[in-house]
């Protein structure tokens, strides 16, 4: 009904009357209205002129009115702004009902509710100033000038200017409405050029982009998608791919269809989908993050359709394949480091071992050069040459005499150099044993690289102790354990002991380069929560300046001239592998430094 009625009033409008803007044709559809309504109103008063007083006069009114209704029509059909029918219009409107009032007797035809129309169309067709003369002309016809040309007394009066203060409230109240309107308006184009704008921002960005984009109605068919998609689904499909087609048609591969119908049916119940896909039929080989996601109405209860975001991720698939050949290596290098840092250790406490085996052996090869044994052998050959009379010989003979006051003396000397060789020989075979203890505790650990396995962790300190044992002593360290024995964890043992090494390496490093001469480390052991334990290594060498910390674990990073950056990085990633962690506090420079490891009682080895 309503389209057929605009189509009427179209009609009867010229054709860039029909092309104007939206407040143009409304504005001209209203004139096309208010003109028909008008001169029907004419006709019928033209009609009932022969019963009126003043018949030509009154005639004469309804003519004038009726033509100057039909010059708005026809002004309107050839014209091309509703400015002058409006204008022409309202003059009419306001001239004949004050004319009519002025020829009529009645006073009480300025009080007409025709009179309200004069500044409600004349706001709307022409604007408020336009109208406001209108409808002050028609107030002081109305108010005024019709009263006093029938002389109206007492309440007439009063009728009068009330009808004239509804006159020019009409007028405001048309003005208000209008500009409201007009607000409105303006707020609505400056929101359809926004969302225009935007929608011009999105289509170039999702026309531009390499991620296929698209979206897909509740029955799998196309509602847009941009040209990524479109060039890979000629690649997958072999045609074109038009809003309006299923995604994917009869003739789409059976596997693709399949997958599409499962993903589809789960999204339609509301879930939201992502996989990762590489189709074979592309010409170059790729790895699809697909996500599927759905679109709800507007009570969020039902699903309409469905969004597909697709991104090509070959090359963070191919960073990541690198990335893990790299870790894999790093942690080999790794283990070969700790290796090279246990057999440094044991080289160390080795040759420390030998050097007292030297010495050891050097001084037996003195005292059994210095030895008097060839003394005796001398009186056991004199003794020899005079066995016939040896009597004779020991008390007659000046040099038998002598001989067992000799013997005594030379038994006494040999008794001491037995002694003294004892001696040496045990402190060679301390150094032996030292030496075959530090070998056998470096096969221990190798033997059980790469194992989870129970062991108990103050043992495992004790050894890695002992292998930095003598370079401590040397250096004046002095090594204070704060931890009790029976301490059970189920770590990898290699991994662990590499990460103490390296630590104690440090540490070393940090109480040498400052100075002190109470240079001391504090190994300690306490219990967390309940699964899990804290190694902690303290010194009080040279700390750690603050802005370097959050660097401390990176790979490269180091803070001593001859560093590599490489020994904190490797103990962090095998402290990772144990599900273990790793980490430093320092007050600052000369504030020494303290490093914890957080380690489970029972633990596995991490694949992540």
């Amino acid at each position: 009904m309503t389209v057929r009625l605009l189509a009427a009033l179209d009609a009867f409008l010229s054709e860039p009357l029909r092309r104007a803007p939206a407040e143009e044709l409304g504005r001209s559809r209203v004139l096309v209205g208010a003109n028909a309504v008008l001169l029907f109103c004419c006709l019928v008063f033209l009609l009932y002129v022969p019963r009126m007083p003043f018949p030509v006069a009154m005639g004469a009114v309804g003519v004038v009115c009726m033509a100057g209704f039909l010059g708005s029509l026809l002004l309107l059909r050839r014209g091309v702004s509703s400015r002058l029918p409006g204008l022409l219009l309202c003059a009419m409107l306001t001239g004949g009902f004050l004319a009519a009032g002025l020829c009529m007797p009645d006073p009480h035809v300025g009080t007409h509710a025709i009179c309200m129309l004069i500044p409600m169309l004349s706001v709307y067709l022409l604007g408020p100033r336009p109208g406001f003369l209108f409808a002050v002309v028609g107030a002081v016809g109305v108010g005024a000038v019709l009263p006093l040309w029938h002389g109206v007394q007492g309440g007439l009066w009063i009728r009068a200017l009330c009808a004239a203060l509804f006159m020019l409230g009409a007028w405001g109240l048309s003005w208000l409405i209008l500009a409201a309107r007009d607000q409105a308006n303006q707020a609505m184009v400056r929101a359809l050029r926004s969302l225009r704008e935007n929608e011009g921002k999105l289509t170039s960005l999702l026309e531009n982009t390499e991620d296929i984009v698209c979206s897909v109605d509740a029955d799998g068919r196309l509602i847009a998608a941009n040209p990524a998609l479109g060039e890979m689904y000629r690649e997958l499909i072999g045609t074109e791919l038009a809003p309006g087609d299923f995604l994917f048609p009869e003739r789409a591969p059976e596997r693709l269809r399949v997958r599409w119908q499962q993903c589809a049916a789960q999204v339609m119940a509301g879930k939201r989908v992502r996989f990762e896909a590489s189709p074979s039929k592309l010409k170059r080989p790729r790895v699809l993050d697909i996500s599927l996601n759905p679109v709800f109405d507007v009570t969020g209860s039902r699903v309409v359709g469905m969004t597909v975001f697709g991104r090509d991720i070959t090359d963070r698939k191919e960073a990541e394949a690198r990335l893990g050949e790299m870790h894999r290596s790093l942690l080999d290098v790794s283990r070969q480091a700790g290796m090279a840092e246990m057999a440094t250790g044991v080289l160390h406490n080795v040759g420390n071992a030998l050097n007292s085996v030297n010495v050891s052996v050097n001084l037996l090869a003195e005292r059994l050069h210095q030895s008097r044994l060839p003394g005796l052998k001398k009186a056991t050959d004199l003794m020899a040459s005079h066995g016939a009379d040896l009597a004779a010989f020991l008390t007659a003979d000046g040099r038998g005499r002598q001989l067992p006051s000799y013997l005594q003396a030379l038994a006494s000397q040999l008794t001491g150099e037995r002694e003294e060789l004892l001696e040496e020989v045990d402190t060679l075979q301390k150094s032996v044993e030292h030496i075959k203890s530090v070998v056998s505790m470096q096969q221990e650990h190798a033997r059980f690289a790469g194992v989870v396995e129970p062991l108990e962790l103050t043992a495992l300190l004790d050894d890695a102790l002992r292998l930095q044992a003598v370079s401590f002593e040397r250096l004046g360290i002095q090594v204070k354990r704060e931890y009790t024995e029976g301490t059970l964890v189920k770590v990898d043992r290699h991994k662990l002991l590499q990460i103490i090494l390296n630590l104690l390496s440090n540490a070393r490093q940090a109480l040498v380069e400052s100075g002190r001469a109470d240079k001391q480390l504090t190994i300690r052991v306490e219990r967390m929560v309940a699964e899990r334990l804290r190694i902690a290594v303290q010194d009080n060498g040279v700390g750690i300046a603050p802005e370097d910390a959050p660097r401390l674990f990176t790979q490269g990073f180091t803070t001593k001239k001859d560093g590599h950056g490489f020994g904190l990085h490797i103990s962090a990633l095998a402290a990772a592998e144990m599900d273990a962690f790793l980490s430093c506090s320092s007050e600052g420079r000369g504030q020494g430094a303290t490093f914890t490891i957080d380690l489970p009682i029972s633990g596995e080895e991490s694949r992540a």
